[in-house]
């Protein structure tokens, strides 16, 4: 027993694997087919719990906490390696529990993970779900269609754009409402569309705290550079993970693939984090004059995050595999959380038929 939060009917365990101690979430009959939920930045595996019990009769639910998050052991992320750290610390959950082959679920940047996951250990995986994921070509730093980077050195992406605010009172463990800031509000403000407030709003808020913060944890470091805002991507944690410095080459080796799983991508119609125009990237944020400096529209754009990631997706199906698109309306960058019976009936149907 533990004292980490879960519903009753999920039970919490740590897994040993050959590269890492995971904290993991279960649920469902141990011979059911196996749904891999991954969690996105600034949360854990409890967001995904009230969907894990929901799987229909014959489905096996795990959602691990990934390095650097939740109740998992705390080991360095080497940005430099993009999202393998996590896709190789899944496979090694997956050698672990004996999960193979599975179907996968991603949520934000538990999305990229995925990408990777999926090039990496193809037969491992039998179809992807992506709620709300972060573009093919990373967070930040890039623009049109095709991901070309702003700047060669990718300014603008990485740890350095993170709010440093923000990450002060993650580290100091604020549970309070005071400043626009404090981790509850960004979750409210952000994950949801106002004013929906989570049933599970403490339990979430604890599990998301739990996050590693530190210069070679989360966000990350960063360096200096000649190029608008003045930063670019370091080589250790998170943020600085799903930098396009790191990240660009999956889109191709995506895309040329042999085998191809189906895909299915769910999106809230209101997410301010993963948009055309999000809130935290700084080509939105130059534009709307919140940043000042900005070199334009020509040179640093707003990131069509949303736009790549459908023009991937229609790439990969005319190099052999298929996808669909689901968007839940009235919702943001959780919808999974704001309206979980449209999410299952969307999720459910995929399943049936992948």
């Amino acid at each position: 027993m533990n004292d980490i939060p879960h519903l009753e009917g999920t039970t919490s365990q740590f897994i040993d694997t050959d590269r890492i101690r995971f904290h993991v979430l279960t649920c469902g009959p141990k011979e059911g087919a196996p749904v891999v939920f991954v969690h996105g930045n600034f949360s854990a595996a409890i967001f995904w719990e009230e969907i894990m019990l929901a799987l229909p009769e014959g489905y096996r639910g795990v959602a691990p906490d990934l390095r650097g998050y939740g109740w998992t052991e705390d080991k360095l992320i080497d940005a430099r390696r993009g999202y393998r750290v996590w896709s190789d610390d899944l496979a090694a959950l997956f050698a672990a529990m004996s999960l193979e082959p599975a179907h996968l679920v991603g949520w934000s940047l538990g999305g990229g993970a995925l990408y990777r996951f999926l090039i990496d250990y193809p037969d491992l995986v039998r179809s992807i779900t992506l709620v709300n994921p972060v573009s093919p070509y990373g967070f930040g730093g890039t623009k049109g269609l095709d991901g070309e980077p702003c700047y060669d050195d990718f300014a603008g992406s990485g740890g350095g754009v993170v709010n440093p605010e923000f990450v002060k009172r993650i580290k100091a463990g604020d549970r309070s409402d005071e400043d626009q800031n404090s981790p509850r509000n960004v979750i409210n403000a952000f994950y949801y569309k106002p004013p929906f407030r989570a049933a599970r709003e403490e339990d979430f808020l604890t599990a998301a705290l739990q996050e590693k913060v530190g210069e070679d944890r989360y966000p990350g470091d960063f360096v200096p550079s000649p190029n608008w805002p003045n930063v670019a991507p370091g080589v250790w944690g998170p943020i600085n993970a799903g930098s396009p410095k790191y990240v660009r080459d999956d889109v191709p080796a995506l895309l040329t693939m042999a085998r191809k799983p189906p895909i299915l991508w769910v999106r809230g119609s209101d997410d301010l984090i993963v948009s055309d125009n999000s809130f935290f990237d700084f080509g939105a944020l130059g534009k709307m004059g919140l940043v000042p400096g900005w070199p334009g529209e020509d040179i640093f754009p707003p990131q069509p995050m949303v736009s790549q990631t459908r023009t991937v997706l229609e790439d990969y199906v005319r190099t052999g595999g298929a996808f669909t698109e689901h968007v839940i309306p009235d919702t943001a960058h959780a919808p999974h959380i704001e309206k979980p019976k449209a999410f299952n009936d969307i999720f459910h149907a995929f399943l049936a038929q992948a």
